[in-house]
C-alpha cells in the first residue's frame, strides 16, 4: 500500500509540473531570447489578394529602437487610399517585455494606455467626438497585444512548438482587457524572399481580438528572426505583407 501511495503522488507532482507548464507567457514566464532583437528598421508592402493576384493597400515602417533599460517599437502605416497615417508606439522594459506605455493614432480614432499598478489613459472615438478616460485593472501579467509578433520571433522555436500568450487589449469595438493569444503550430520550412530561397519558421498564430476567426502566419528568417512576411487569412479574405528593405 505504501508503495501505491508513492506512485499515486508522484503521478501528481508529474501532473502538476505539466500543468504548470501550460501557464501562458507573459513577462514573468518569458523565455524569449532577448539578444535575437536588435535596433533597425524595416518596410513591409501590404497586399490584398485576390483571385492569387496581390493588390498593393500600402506600406507599414517598423523602427525598433533597443535601449539599456527599455525598447521602443514604432510602427507608420501609409495606405494608398488614405491622406493620414496610422502610428503606434509602444515601450516595453528591456530584460522582459513588461509594458510600459502603448499609443495609437489614426484617422478614425486616438488611444494612449500608461502600464503601471493601473492601466490608465484615454481613447478618442472621433467619429463620435467622444473621449473615455480609461482606467483597468489587470489582475494577471500580460503583454502589450501591439508588440506579441515582435515577442514570437524570439521564442525558442521548433518544429511543433506551440503556447498561449497573456496579452491585454482595449477596443470598445471588440474586446478590453487581458486575453490570449496563441501558436498554434510552428514548423521549420523555406519560402522564396527577393528571388533567394530562405530557410524559416513559418508560425502559424490566432488571438481573441478577432474571436481567433482570424489567422495570422509569420515566416522569421530562420538565422535573424527578422519577419520576412506575414499572411492574414480572416472570413474567406487574403491579405498578404512582405518585408522589402
Amino acid at each position: 500500500m505504501k508503495k501505491i501511495i508513492c506512485l499515486l503522488l508522484f503521478i501528481l507532482g508529474a501532473s502538476t509540473q505539466a500543468t504548470s507548464q501550460e501557464i501562458p507567457l507573459s513577462p514573468q514566464n518569458n523565455p524569449a531570447d532577448m539578444n535575437l532583437l536588435k535596433s533597425e528598421t524595416s518596410k513591409m508592402s501590404w497586399f490584398m489578394v485576390k483571385d492569387s493576384i496581390e493588390i498593393k493597400i500600402g506600406d507599414v515602417h517598423t523602427e525598433i529602437r533597443k535601449e539599456k533599460d527599455s525598447v521602443f517599437f514604432i510602427t507608420t502605416v501609409v495606405m494608398k487610399q488614405s491622406p493620414s497615417k496610422w502610428v503606434d508606439s509602444t515601450v516595453v522594459r528591456a530584460h522582459n517585455f513588461e509594458p510600459i506605455y502603448h499609443s495609437s493614432f489614426n484617422q478614425q480614432r486616438d488611444m494612449v494606455l500608461k502600464f503601471d499598478e493601473k492601466i490608465t489613459g484615454y481613447y478618442l472615438d472621433k467619429q463620435t467626438s467622444t473621449k473615455t478616460q480609461i482606467y483597468e485593472e489587470a489582475h494577471k501579467p500580460f503583454f502589450d497585444s501591439n508588440i506579441y509578433p515582435q515577442l514570437i520571433r524570439l521564442l525558442p522555436l521548433k518544429n511543433g512548438y506551440s503556447n498561449t500568450i497573456s496579452i491585454f487589449d482595449y477596443n470598445p469595438k471588440s474586446k478590453i482587457g487581458v486575453i490570449t493569444a496563441t501558436i498554434k503550430n510552428t514548423e521549420k520550412s523555406t519560402t522564396q524572399h527577393n528571388g533567394e530561397l530562405k530557410q524559416i519558421w513559418k508560425v502559424e498564430t490566432t488571438d481573441e481580438i478577432s474571436d481567433n476567426s482570424t489567422t495570422s502566419t509569420y515566416y522569421f528568417d530562420l538565422s535573424t528572426r527578422k519577419i520576412l512576411k506575414q499572411e492574414i487569412d480572416f472570413g474567406g479574405r487574403k491579405m498578404l505583407m512582405k518585408l522589402i528593405e
